[in-house]
C-alpha cells in the first residue's frame, strides 16, 4: 500500500461502488475489488493479483492526470525507483504498467494501520515502542538512502504497522534519487509541510539528512502525542522550520521522559543539516546509542497528552493581522505567500517585512471585475460552506443494528453503502463500523461504507497430497495461505518430488496467509543388502523382516554345508526397497542313507560295505574279538541316516 493503510486487517470488501474502475481487470492480471486511499496524485485500491492468486494494493494515477507528460513521468519514476528496494521495513512494489490510458503500479497490501490510526486510537507511545518503531522506520530509510534514493515524505501517514507488528516506510512516489534531488522543476515542493525540513522549505532540496529531520518530528510525535510545530495555516507551520525557536523537546511536553531523549531529538533535527546524522544509517545508530542509556523505567514512560497541543491545519483559516492564504512551495525558491488579495504577500526570507501599500485601484471596468471575483469568491463559499460541497462528520455506529446504522448515517447526510468485511471479533450480521471511520470529514452525500461482519476470515488447507511442491504453492496461495516450512522424508507410495503430507492437515481453517508446512516425498526408502552366505538362516530370515524385506527359502541337502546355514543368496547385494524379496538356499545337511546289515558278517566285510554306502566305522573289540565277527551295530540295519554318521561294530 502507499496512499493510506488498509482499514481493516483483513477487509474484504463485496458491495458494489461507484468508482468505475472496481471490478476492471488491469493488463488481464490485476482484478480491482475496492478503494482503500486516496491520495494528490492516485487512488489506491485492494485488488487480486489473478495469475498468482494474491491480494494487492494497486495505485492508479487519477484520469485528470494521465494526459499530463511530468506526472505520467513522475509516476511510472516512482515505479521504478520504490521498486529498487528490498526491504522488510518497505512496503514492495511488484508490478508496474497502463491499460487503457490508466497507469498504475502494483504493491504489497499490508494488512493493519498507519501510524497516524495508531496515535489517533493511542494519543502517545512509551518510550520502548516509539524507539523500536523509529529504529524500524529508519532501518527501511537506510535501505533508501544506500540506494541513492530520498523518501522526502516521512511522515505517520506513511508509517504503516502490520498486523504482526511489523513496521513498514510506504509511499516512495515522492522519492528522488539523490544524483537528481535539485530536480525541482516542477514548481512545487512534495511533502507535508508539518514534516518538511528548513532546507525543503528555503530552497526545495532534500538529501538524506531531510527524512532524517522528518524522522525525528515523529519522534517528538509518538513520544508526546502532538506534532511538534502546530499552526492555524501551513504557512505559520512552515515559518516555524525556519525561523522558530527549534523543535521542541519532549521533556518541556512531559518532565518524566528522559533527558536523553532531548539529546535525541535535537540531533535528529538540528536546524543546519550539517548537524544531523550523514543518513538513517547513522540515525539508526544513534538511536541504539540512546536506547542502552536508558533504564527499563525509562523505557516504559507514557507521556500525558495535551489535547490542546494538537492543531488542524486549514489552508482557509484567517493568518494574524490578514486575510484568507493558501501555501505555494515553488522550486528552488523561499517560500511565497500567495493570499487572496495583493494586500498580504510578504516573502519569508527573514523576518516578515511590512505590508506592502495597495495600488489606487481604476474604476469602469477593473471595479466591475471586482465585484464579479467577489461574487464567484461568495458562490464558492457557500457551495463548499453550505452547499453540496460542504463537509460532514461521520457518526458513530457503534453498538448499533444494520437497520439503527443505516438511519444514523443518512441522517448525518451520507450514503450508506452496506459491505460485508470480515471481523475477528463481532458475530456475523453485527455491525462493525464504517470507512472512513467515525469522527472523519467527508463531503455531504458522499457514500460511506457501512461494514458488517461476515465473522472470522478462515481458510481451508486444500488436499496437496500428491502434488508437486510448485503446484501445491499455488493450491494454498489461491486459497489465501502460504507455503510454511518444506522438508522430506520417503514414502512407499508417494513418487519423489510430491507432497505427503500437510500440516495442519486438508480441512485445517486457518487465517489469511497462515502458513502450512509441506512434507514431499522422497521415494521409496533404500534397503542396504548384507551378504548371508555362510551364515546361519534363521538370523538372515531375523534382519529381513526388519528392514522391511520379505524372504523365499528353499532347502537343499549339502554334504558341505551343516544343516540350517545359508548356501547362497540372490541378490547378494542392493540397494533394494521394502517389500522386495530375497530368495535363500538353505542347507538341510548331508542326504540320508539306509544303514546296511553287517551283523555276523567279517570285520573286514562290514566295514568295506558300510564305508561303501557313505558311513564312517569304529570297531569296537570284545574280548579281544578272537572270532573276528561283527556282534552288534550302533545304527540298526534299515535305519536312515545321513551320509558320514559313525557306526560303531561290536566284534567278537
Amino acid at each position: 500500500m502507499a496512499e493510506s493503510a488498509v482499514q481493516s486487517p483483513y477487509t474484504r470488501s463485496v458491495a458494489l461502488d461507484d468508482d468505475s474502475m472496481l471490478g476492471r481487470v488491469l493488463e488481464n492480471r490485476y482484478r480491482v475489488d475496492r478503494v482503500i486511499g486516496h491520495g494528490g496524485m492516485a487512488t489506491v485500491y485492494e485488488g487480486v493479483d489473478l495469475r498468482l492468486h494474491r491480494s494487492v494494493a494497486i495505485k492508479v494515477m487519477l484520469a485528470h492526470l494521465s494526459a499530463d507528460a511530468g506526472f505520467r513521468s513522475r509516476f511510472v519514476r516512482e515505479a521504478r525507483t520504490a521498486a529498487s528496494l528490498t526491504n522488510p521495513h518497505i512496503v514492495a512494489v511488484h508490478d508496474q504498467g497502463e491499460d487503457a490510458g490508466q497507469v498504475f503500479l502494483v504493491m504489497e497490501l499490508v494488512p493493519g494501520r498507519s501510524l497516524r490510526e495508531v496515535l489517533q486510537a493511542e494519543g502517545s507511545l512509551s518510550v520502548e515502542a516509539a524507539l523500536d518503531t523509529l529504529h524500524a522506520i529508519g532501518t527501511g530509510l537506510a535501505a533508501a538512502h544506500h540506494a541513492g534514493l530520498v523518501h522526502r515524505d516521512v511522515k505517520p501517514e506513511n508509517i504503516l504497522v502490520r498486523d504482526d507488528g511489523v513496521i513498514k516506510v510506504a509511499d516512495f512516489g515522492l522519492a528522488r534519487a539523490v544524483s537528481a534531488s535539485s530536480a525541482t522543476a516542477t514548481g512545487e515542493i512534495f511533502g507535508t509541510v508539518a514534516y518538511l525540513s528548513p532546507e525543503q522549505v528555503e530552497t526545495g532540496a532534500a538529501d538524506a539528512r531531510s527524512d532524517v529531520y522528518a524522522a525525528g518530528l515523529v519522534l517528538v510525535e509518538m513520544l508526546t502525542g502532538a506534532k511538534a510545530f502546530a499552526g492555524e495555516t501551513a504557512i505559520q507551520v512552515a515559518y516555524q522550520h525556519v525561523h522558530g525557536g527549534g523543535v521542541p523537546l519532549p521533556t518541556q511536553r512531559d518532565s518524566r521522559l528522559s533527558p536523553a531523549l532531548d539529546e535525541l531529538v535535537t540531533a535528529l533535527t538540528a536546524r543546519n543539516r550539517q548537524d544531523r546524522p550523514r543518513d538513517a544509517a547513522g540515525m539508526v545508530e544513534l538511536i541504539e546509542w540512546t536506547r542502552s542509556r536508558l533504564t527499563t523505567e525509562e523505557l516504559a514512560t507514557r507521556a500525558r497528552v495535551v489535547k490542546a497541543a494538537v492543531a488542524t491545519l486549514s489552508p482557509l483559516a484567517e493568518p494574524p493581522g490578514g486575510s484568507p492564504a493558501t501555501a505555494v512551495l515553488p522550486a528552488g525558491g523561499a517560500l511565497v505567500v500567495a493570499p487572496a488579495t495583493t494586500a498580504y504577500a510578504p516573502v519569508l526570507h527573514g523576518e516578515p517585512g511590512p505590508l506592502p501599500q495597495p495600488r489606487r485601484r481604476r474604476r469602469g471596468v477593473l471595479g466591475w471585475l471586482f465585484a464579479l471575483g467577489v461574487l464567484a469568491g461568495a458562490a464558492a463559499g457557500w457551495f463548499f460552506l453550505l452547499g453540496p460541497g460542504s463537509q460532514t462528520v461521520v457518526p458513530s455506529v457503534k453498538n448499533l443494528t444494520v437497520a439503527q446504522a443505516t438511519a444514523t448515517l443518512t441522517a448525518g447526510e451520507v450514503r450508506p453503502a452496506p459491505t460485508e468485511v470480515y471481523s475477528e471479533t463481532v458475530p456475523p450480521g453485527e455491525v462493525v463500523g464504517t470507512d472512513p471511520a467515525a469522527g472523519q470529514s467527508v463531503r455531504k452525500g458522499s457514500r460511506v461504507a457501512l461494514l458488517i461482519s461476515r465473522g472470522p476470515e478462515r481458510y481451508a488447507v486444500p488436499t496437496v497430497r500428491g502434488l508437486t511442491p510448485p503446484a501445491a504453492r499455488a493450491a494454498l496461495e489461491a486459497g489465501n495461505l502460504t507455503v510454511g516450512t518444506v522438508s522430506e522424508a520417503f514414502d512407499e507410495a508417494i513418487p519423489a518430488g510430491q507432497v505427503i503430507s500437510s500440516d495442519p492437515a486438508a480441512g485445517t481453517p486457518l487465517r489469511p496467509d497462515a502458513p502450512v508446512a509441506l512434507v514431499v516425498s522422497k521415494g521409496r526408502q533404500p534397503v542396504t543388502l548384507a551378504n548371508w552366505t555362510g551364515k546361519a538362516s534363521a538370523d538372515a530370515l531375523a534382519a529381513f523382516t526388519k528392514v522391511g524385506l520379505k524372504a523365499t527359502v528353499t532347502e537343499e541337502f549339502s554334504e558341505k554345508v551343516a544343516k540350517g546355514i545359508v548356501i547362497s543368496q540372490d541378490p547378494t547385494k542392493g540397494p533394494l526397497f521394502k517389500g522386495d524379496t530375497v530368495t535363500l538356499v538353505v542347507s538341510k545337511g548331508p542326504p540320508l542313507v539306509e544303514v546296511p546289515n553287517v551283523v555276523s558278517l567279517q570285520t573286514q566285510q562290514a566295514r568295506r560295505i558300510l564305508q561303501q554306502a557313505g558311513f564312517t566305522v569304529n570297531i569296537d573289540r570284545v574280548l579281544g574279538g578272537y572270532f573276528n565277527t561283527v556282534r552288534d551295530q550302533s545304527v540298526p540295519a534299515g535305519t536312515m541316516a545321513p551320509k558320514g554318521t559313525t557306526i560303531t561294530l561290536t566284534v567278537v
